[in-house]
């Protein structure tokens, strides 16, 4: 595993993948493990910090001892080691949404992804947004540079066109760690002056962001990805603005779920998670689970292997999340649904789902061929 576990701007959402990730695989030890093995991703798990460096490094190390890696948090961290990962036969399951994970010409078969991209998450959060809130016309990204960003940004451009509105303006932003603050964004969103802001930052920034541009005069509201809510944000001083005019999405059925995924993670903890990283790591787990039994029943736990397992595989979520085929040429955007939250400091880790399964009707028409952003 080579995860943001602590010092990093997704500490809280990577430790608490973790967790999720830890009963999931806990669970199928206790169920007789995979071949005749336990899974064992804890004696091999790195902290990276989401650095690239650190990711390096840690690869490095851990890559002599390992069949797979349960865990390569991070876009540009993930596809910075592809051509290494690809000589090694080394697969990998996704910590990232990036729309390229879903398109075997740009994952080379490597990495296992489930629920959607932030491409596609954008398109059916706007849709919601749209139906539930108002139709915005004129609409501000602020997002992280690189491909979480551009890949949420894109989708949003998508939607636009599809649907007659415009991107006031599209800015590029980094974690405070690197950047210090966000005024530089929160001046030209007011400059811009757009009726809706979409988000694809860490939770840090959001609550920066929203807080400031409230106090600022802004008065519309807000749409975030799924890494920009945590729920420590009801501590800071945006929480107000939070709950009135924000709400964020994710590919995974809530907590309190009824799916038989969200019950047998309820059923793996004996407490409530700090956040919904938990059912996210549990859910991601999915298609590595589905690779590791189809190549032990083939007899090649290698990985060479693996890697050829992971051809027309087709994992089951048990309705935790939507996981197309492994190895497809594109993903199956009918297949793709959302679910949506609200900030609520009542609700279990502080939000409550208020639309689950949304799909939209704009992805229908939009006929994405090939992934969203380039490497």
């Amino acid at each position: 595993m080579l995860s943001d576990l602590a010092d990093g701007p997704f500490s809280a959402l990577g430790s608490s993948m973790n967790e999720g990730q830890l009963a999931f695989w806990n669970q199928v030890n206790e169920s007789g493990g995979i071949g005749g093995y336990d899974v064992d991703i804890t004696t091999h798990s790195r902290n990276t910090s989401l650095d690239p460096g650190r990711h390096r490094a840690g690869y490095a190390e851990i890559e002599p001892n390992v069949l797979a890696l349960a865990m390569s948090f991070g876009t540009s961290q993930t596809i910075a080691m592809l051509n290494q990962m690809d000589a090694d036969n080394m697969v990998s399951t996704a910590a990232t949404q990036w729309s390229g994970w879903n398109y075997r010409s740009a994952d080379r078969n490597l990495v296992l992804s489930a629920g959607y991209s932030y491409c596609t998450e954008a398109v059916m959060g706007l849709d919601w947004f749209a139906e539930n809130h108002y139709a915005p016309t004129n609409i501000a990204v602020v997002s992280y540079r690189g491909n979480y960003g551009g890949d949420y940004a894109s989708g949003a451009l998508k939607w636009a066109l599809a649907n007659g509105a415009t991107i006031a303006d599209r800015i590029d932003t980094g974690p405070n760690g690197e950047v210090g603050n966000q005024d530089g964004p929160v001046q030209e969103v007011l400059a811009a002056d757009p009726d809706l802001v979409m988000l694809a930052t860490g939770p840090a920034e959001t609550a920066e962001i929203v807080g400031k541009l409230v106090r600022a005069g802004f008065t519309g509201r807000f749409l975030g990805s799924l890494p920009t809510w945590n729920a420590a944000l009801h501590q800071t001083a945006a929480a107000p603005a939070l709950a009135a005019r924000y709400n964020y999405m994710t590919p995974v059925d809530s907590w309190a779920g009824d799916s038989v995924g969200a019950q047998k993670a309820r059923e793996a903890t004996d407490h409530e998670p700090s956040n919904f990283g938990y059912s996210l790591g549990w859910a991601i787990s999915y298609p590595l689970r589905a690779l590791l039994t189809e190549a032990a029943e083939r007899g090649e736990l290698t990985r060479e292997g693996l890697r050829r397992a992971a051809e027309g595989l087709k994992p089951d979520g048990e309705g935790i999340v939507a996981i197309h085929p492994v190895g497809a040429d594109a993903p199956d955007l009918s297949k793709e649904w959302t679910v949506v939250f609200q900030p609520d400091d009542s609700a279990p880790m502080g939000a409550r789902p208020i639309a689950v399964g949304y799909q939209g009707s704009t992805l229908a028409r939009l006929g994405l061929h090939e992934p969203c952003t380039r490497l």
